[in-house]
C-alpha cells in the first residue's frame, strides 16, 4: 500500500493510472482467457503483491521481484522498473515474502528477517530512515516466524509467540500505547507470548492469538478495527468475544477474517462493496453470506478475495482495474467467482492487482499493470488470471 508517509494521502494516491479509483482515459483493460501454462515453468511457494510491485519465492527458495522500483522495492540493487521478474541477490534460502506499499520484507529458513525499499518512516526496521534497494537484515534475531508489511509499518511474530512492530505510528498502528510517528527498530507489543499471526493494513493492525481470540488496533476512522468504535486505539483491543478466529487480513480501511467453522466475516469501510454484503460502513464483524467452507481470505486496498475448501476462488470490491479477475471491470458487492478453476491454494494476495498460487505451484496475476506488476513485460491491465513465467 503506497503513499501514507506523514498522515496524509500523498498525491500519487490520486493518480488514476495507478489507483484506478476513477476511470482513466487511455488505460486499456484486456479481457483475456487464462494463459496456457508454460512447459516446465518454475513454480512458487509464496507470493506478495504491493502497491506497484510483486515478489515471489520459488520452490528452489530463490526470491524474484518485478514492477515499480522507485524506492528500491524490487531489491535488485537498482531503482529501475522491472517489467519481468528479476532475481533478488544470490541467497537460496528464502521462506516467505510480504509486500507493503513501496517496500518488502521476507523471512529466510534460518529464521532471519530482511527488508528493503522505502524507509521514510523506519518500516525496514534497520534503525534508519534510509531507503534500501537490496535486502538488509532486521536486527540479529533468528526466530522470526512470520512478517506482515502494511503501508508504512511492519509487524512480525517470533517463534516464542511474541509480537513486534515498527515503522509509522501516527495512529497507534504499532500497538505500543503511544502515537510516536516513527519507530525504526522492532519493538515488542505488550507482554503476551501467544500470538499466532499478524496482518498490517494501511494504518491499522490485527493479530490472532493461539486461544482463538482476535485483536486489532490503530486507525478506526471507518470501523476497521472491529471493536464498535470510530476512535483509534494505540494498544491491542479484542474484537468481540469469539474464540474461533483463524486469522485476519487488514486492507486499506477494512478488514476480513475467517473462523475455524469456515465462516467469513468483514468490517470497516464498504465504499466499493469490499465487505461482501452490500451494506454500509460496519464497526463490528458481519458475516459474508452463510457459507461455511471459506479457507482463507486476503484484502487489498478496496478489494477482498477468499478461497474455499473446494479450491475455488472468489473476489469482490473495487474492480476498475480488473483486480477481481472475473473478466470485467465492474465492481462487485458480493463474492464473485474467478473463473472455474478448483485448484487455488491459500497463497492468494491482492492490492490493486491480485496474484494467486494454484495447487501445481504455478503463479497467476491479474488487475492493474501500470507499473508492470503483472510481470508480463507490458503495462496492459488484465481482467482475468494470466500465468506469470519466471526465468528457468
Amino acid at each position: 500500500m503506497g503513499g501514507y508517509q506523514d498522515g496524509r494521502l500523498r498525491a500519487r494516491w490520486r493518480r488514476p493510472v495507478i489507483m484506478l479509483v476513477t476511470a482513466a482515459a487511455g488505460v486499456a483493460t484486456a479481457v483475456l482467457a487464462a494463459a496456457a501454462p508454460a512447459a516446465a515453468a518454475p513454480t512458487v511457494t509464496s507470493v506478495a503483491a504491493g502497491y506497484g510491485q510483486t515478489c515471489a519465492v520459488r520452490t528452489d527458495a530463490t526470491l524474484w521481484c518485478w514492477g515499480s522500483n522507485w524506492s528500491g522495492e524490487v531489491g535488485d540493487g537498482t531503482n529501475d522498473t522491472r517489467t519481468t521478474p528479476v532475481r533478488v541477490g544470490t541467497a537460496a534460502n528464502w521462506a516467505g515474502i510480504e509486500a507493503g506499499s513501496n517496500f518488502a520484507c521476507a523471512t529466510r529458513t534460518d529464521g532471519t528477517l530482511w527488508c528493503w525499499g522505502g524507509n521514510r518512516r523506519g518500516q525496514l526496521g534497520d534503525g534508519t530512515t534510509t531507503n534500501r534497494n537490496t535486502p538488509v537484515q532486521v536486527g540479529t534475531a533468528t526466530t522470526w516466524a512470520a512478517v506482515s508489511a502494511g503501508d508504512a509499518h511492519t509487524c512480525g511474530v517470533r517463534t516464542d509467540g511474541t509480537l513486534w512492530c515498527w515503522g509509522f505510528n501516527r495512529l497507534g498502528q504499532l500497538g505500543l500505547g503511544t502515537a510516536d510517528w516513527t519507530v525504526t527498530t522492532p519493538t515488542r507489543v505488550g507482554t503476551a507470548s501467544n500470538w499466532a499471526n499478524v496482518t498490517a493494513g494501511f494504518a491499522h493492525t490485527c493479530a490472532a492469538r493461539t486461544d482463538g481470540t482476535l485483536w486489532c488496533w490503530g486507525d478506526s476512522s471507518s470501523g476497521q478495527i472491529g471493536t464498535g468504535t470510530l476512535a483509534y486505539s494505540t494498544t491491542p483491543a479484542q474484537v468481540g468475544t469469539a474464540t474461533t478466529w483463524r486469522g485476519a487480513a487488514a486492507g486499506l480501511v477494512h478488514t476480513c477474517a475467517t473462523r475455524t467453522d469456515g465462516t467469513l466475516w468483514c468490517w470497516g469501510n464498504n465504499g466499493y462493496g469490499q465487505l461482501g454484503a452490500g451494506t454500509t460502513l460496519q464497526t463490528t464483524p458481519q458475516q459474508v453470506g452463510s457459507g461455511t467452507t471459506w479457507s482463507a481470505v486476503n484484502t487489498g486496498y478496496d478489494t477482498s478475495c477468499a478461497s474455499r475448501t473446494d479450491g475455488s476462488l472468489w473476489c469482490w470490491g473495487n474492480n476498475m482495474a480488473g483486480g477481481l479477475g472475473d473478466g470485467t471491470t465492474t465492481s462487485r458487492s458480493a463474492p464473485t467467482r474467478v473463473g472455474t478453476a478448483t485448484t487455488w491454494t491459500t497463497g492468494l494476495v491482492t492490492g490493486y492487482h491480485t496474484c494467486g498460487v494454484r495447487t501445481d505451484a504455478t503463479l497467476w496475476c491479474w488487475g492493474n499493470n501500470g507499473n508492470s506488476q503483472l510481470g508480463d513485460g507490458t503495462t496492459t491491465n488484465r481482467s482475468a488470471p494470466a500465468q506469470v513465467s519466471l526465468p528457468g
